[in-house]
């Protein structure tokens, strides 16, 4: 028998193959980059060949067919027939040829198994395999004759109790969490590319300094900048209100002769917002010289330590505590689970199961010397399991499996990104420790005084136990001794120092951290605990928000704030919270099983697309607001070259990506560009298919065959189907009898006997051209030089 196990990552795969086999397999590295582990065992009782091999991730994606991508059907299509048009799966990297390579590791398998990650992305990939592999393999290639051969491991960690468990107990793979899947790639795909394709050529055909390269939306994206914007908004239309209260100042006597101590107390009232009333009580309480101690109190309190650790806790606490954004966090915890060192880092849950062995993963921590005395501690005291947390059914929480190697950078890993691996799996330490601790115990202490019928108070915190805080030293009580040892008692009279009057001003809230954000995102169900750092993402890349860097606040920019407010003026429902998570609510009844795949897409789809027709309908509402902070392309640039629709001459934008703008018919023409280049005027010519002038794009230095004309419609939108998608200038135009063509520009023969090329004057300088191969050579007493679709210098 001859079974093929896939994971999702080769380094996994690995992992697998040296458990399974007791560290006795042979490996061969194929042409793809992946890995093949072999090995012989028993498979449910017989003896059976093993092959371990991975994907790279998702094998397939999803995308338009050709005709409705934008670098090969230019601005033909409408971006509303994309709600409707056909889609395809596509390999998501052609190198790799995963499909091709699986099928060939499949020939002669009898069996199998899938290990990879135990999500819903992961039985979508589950899929994607089978797919690839089932008319390889020996036995039935589809239904029920095929999946009989098909199992699917559910694993958590990939420890060697954990590996072996799965192995002992396969499952099947879960035909409607992969539709899920499926469903929400779709709805992503239409939704995002309809409205962005749409919105970023209107605004990037009217305005220059939009300071990003794509102005893109999304379903999960936008209600996420949403978050961002509405702070913001609440910052700027704070009205500042100045309010005022009485503090006083005592001197307490010290304990046998010691020095006096001056506490700070705070009157009892509520502030005031009426500057008058407070001066009264000012004036009323000024008259007095003693304080008179009228109670003392004291209450325990708790400080409860953190339920298990999930992802989006994860998250929250790299990010507040280490400094690390939701994308990096998530990148570091999947390599450092990849190397078996934490449990699976995707979880929603945060109870451990009943089966948990604290014991075990204990004593492993006893190898980390920084933790080793809490670890001694809570082995010989027990443990305080933690008695909270939800079991949302998916995964185990976050926890350590095993202490990597101190100082040992991995291969080909970056040091920066180690050091970050080393920050995280210490922070999910910290965390399980604290988890199985006692609660922080502390003291306040209250002292309230009488000074002219007004009440004031002293308060100090005094910690009885520390807890789980002496591990998670961040989140400690902060605490104060004023009062340990000589505390006031009822009826002592204590000197006045002072009495004054506090003028305060009220403060607006602070902008979002990316904690903060993390927190809505995962109330509203923005996103899964898998997406969530990728959609904060989008919105940093796209210059929709700054990052601050210190305190991770996330400030939006003038394009975010126009963006969002602009929705607003159309359509809400595009930016609020609550319409991204009905979606997800669908998506997640697909994958339970309780709701039909097609009727549930169909029908959003549908809601979206009414949304978009009428969000085109009214763009005018949003471009009123952009028009107010941004520079339009008719204000700015210079004339250059004609237009061939409207014969006038056309603005050329050197500043940002290079463009020439139509004033006149509105249009939009890109460029091509790169380091050094210059785009300029080419003697007055015509292109004959449209009538744009021709311009020529000149690079210094180098190779002369990187230069060429091009006419500015044809190199955005060409009219021949074998130059659609490919940005061509001149030199490779195909149009046969085109005047501007090399060939048909020669005037001499080229002397760098370069099969059949020509010289064409360029300027002041003889440029040849050649056909066929390129290559180097002498003439004319300078340096030849083809391209491989022939020209040269000579």
């Amino acid at each position: 028998m001859n079974v093929l196990m896939v994971a999702e990552k080769p380094i996994v795969a690995e992992e697998i193959a040296k458990i399974l086999s007791n560290r006795k397999c042979s490996t061969r590295k194929e042409w793809n980059g992946c890995s093949v582990f072999e090995y012989t065992a028993d498979f449910r009782g017989e003896p059976a060949n093993f092959r371990v091999t991975s994907t790279f991730g998702h094998m397939m994606c999803v995308d338009f067919p050709k005709h409705y991508q934008r670098r090969f059907s230019g601005n033909c299509v409408d971006p509303a027939e994309l709600f409707l048009c056909p889609i395809e799966q596509k390999e998501t990297d052609p190198d790799t040829n995963m499909r091709d390579f699986l099928a060939s590791e499949a020939k002669n398998c009898d069996i199998l198994v899938l290990w990879l990650d135990c999500d819903k992305e992961g039985e979508n990939i589950c899929f994607e395999v089978m797919d690839a592999v089932r008319h390889a393999m020996n036995g039935p290639s589809g239904g029920v004759g095929f999946m009989k051969n098909v199992y699917r491991a559910r694993f958590s960690a990939i420890t060697e109790k954990e590996i072996k468990n799965a192995m002992t107990s396969l499952a099947r793979p879960n035909i409607d969490e992969s539709l899920a899947v499926d469903a929400r790639q779709e709805l992503d795909l239409r939704i995002g590319c309809a409205f962005t394709r749409f919105q970023n050529d209107y605004f990037k055909r009217k305005y220059r300094d939009l300071d990003s390269k794509l102005i893109s939306f999304g379903p999960c994206q936008t209600p996420t900048l949403a978050f961002c914007v509405e702070r913001h908004d609440e910052i700027v239309n704070f009205k500042p209100q100045p309010y005022w209260l009485l503090q006083a100042e005592v001197e307490l006597p010290g304990g046998g002769g010691g020095m006096c101590r001056t506490l700070k107390l705070e009157w009892c009232r509520e502030r005031q917002l009426n500057r008058g009333v407070a001066q009264t009580f000012l004036n009323k309480v000024k008259k007095c010289t003693e304080a008179t101690v009228s109670d003392v109190s004291s209450k325990e309190h708790r400080k409860e330590k953190p339920d298990a650790l999930n992802t989006v806790e994860l998250l929250k606490g790299c990010s507040s505590s280490l400094g690390l954004s939701p994308s990096q966090t998530m990148a570091v915890a999947q390599y450092v689970y990849s190397k078996g060192y934490i449990s699976y880092p995707r979880t929603e849950t945060t109870a451990y199961p009943d089966s948990f062995d604290f014991d075990v993963a204990l004593r492993e921590l006893k190898n980390m010397p920084e933790f080793r005395e809490f670890v001694y501690q809570l082995l010989s005291d027990g443990i305080s399991k933690p008695e909270y947390g939800i079991n949302k059914g998916d995964h185990p929480p976050i926890t350590p499996k095993r202490v990597p190697p101190k100082r040992v950078p991995p291969k080909r890993v970056p040091a920066e990104f180690d050091k970050n691996c080393a920050r995280v799996h210490e922070y999910i330490v910290q965390h399980f420790l604290a988890t199985l601790m006692q609660p922080c115990k502390y003291l306040t202490k209250t002292v309230k005084f009488d000074i002219g019928g007004e009440q004031f108070q002293f308060q100090c915190r005094v910690v009885t136990d520390p807890g789980f805080t002496r591990v998670l030293n961040w989140l400690a009580v902060a605490q104060d001794q004023t009062m340990a040892d000589n505390a006031p008692i009822v009826g002592q009279r204590i000197a006045i120092k002072k009495v004054d009057m506090i003028e305060r001003m009220t403060a607006p809230p602070d902008y979002l951290t990316e904690s903060e954000l993390i927190s809505l995102m995962e109330k509203y169900a923005i996103g899964t605990d898998g997406s969530i750092p990728t959609h904060i993402n989008n919105i940093c890349v796209r210059n929709y928000v700054k990052v601050e860097p210190n305190r991770r606040k996330l400030m939006p920019t003038t394009l975010g704030i126009s963006l969002v407010h602009g929705y607003q003026r159309v359509d809400s429902d595009l930016i609020l919270p609550t319409m991204r998570a009905d979606v997800e609510r669908q998506l997640d009844l697909i994958a339970k099983g309780k709701a039909d795949y097609a009727t549930m897409k169909n029908q959003t789809l549908e809601v979206f697309r009414q949304k978009f027709l009428y969000f085109v309908k009214n763009i005018s509402s949003v471009d009123e607001l952009f028009g107010v902070s941004f520079t339009t392309l008719a204000d700015s640039g210079k004339p250059f070259s004609k237009c061939g629709k409207c014969r006038r001459y056309m603005k050329i934008m050197e500043t940002g990506p290079q463009q020439l703008f139509c004033p006149i018919c509105q249009d939009t023409y890109a460029l091509p560009s790169s380091k050094g280049s210059a785009i300029r005027q080419h003697f007055e010519r015509a292109c004959p298919l449209d009538e744009f002038e021709l311009l020529y794009y000149h690079v210094p230095g180098g190779k002369l065959s990187n230069s060429f004309p091009f006419c500015p419609y044809c190199f955005n939108h060409p009219t021949l189907e074998e130059m659609r998608g490919k940005q061509l200038g001149c030199n490779q135009c195909p149009q046969p009898d085109c005047p501007n063509l090399y060939k048909t520009q020669g005037v001499l023969p080229c002397m760098n006997q370069c099969f059949g090329g020509r010289g064409v004057l360029r300027g002041l300088e003889l440029q040849m051209t050649a056909r066929g191969r390129g290559g180097r050579g002498r003439g004319g007493g300078g340096r030849g030089r083809g391209d491989g679709r022939g020209r040269g210098r000579g």
